[in-house]
């Protein structure tokens, strides 16, 4: 019984194709694993962006029962810097 040539073509182009299948996966895995991991640092930076917003919000709700935290809070930026003229309310002389 003789072998024909192409037998031999085709069993090469399938292992051809396995090795590529394989190879494939493995960066559809690789990538997967990337794609998670990054998901994961921005849920946490969102997440500790949410606490410090609540965090700023609060000091805010706070120094308006208690201004003396104001001079705090306007280094930080966290709130605008208030003049004296905003303080004191004087109408303007004509």
């Amino acid at each position: 019984m003789k072998k024909s040539p192409s037998t031999n073509i085709l069993l090469g182009i399938l292992v051809a194709s396995a090795l590529v299948s394989v190879m494939f996966c493995g960066l559809y895995i690789h990538s997967a694993m990337r794609s998670r991991d990054l998901q994961r640092s921005l849920a946490s930076a969102q997440n500790y962006r949410a606490v410090f917003v609540s965090l700023v919000n609060e000091c805010l709700e706070y120094s308006k029962r208690n201004p003396a935290i104001d001079p705090i809070l306007e280094a930080a930026g966290a709130k605008p810097k208030t003049t004296a003229a905003a303080i004191t309310n004087k109408p303007a002389g004509k």
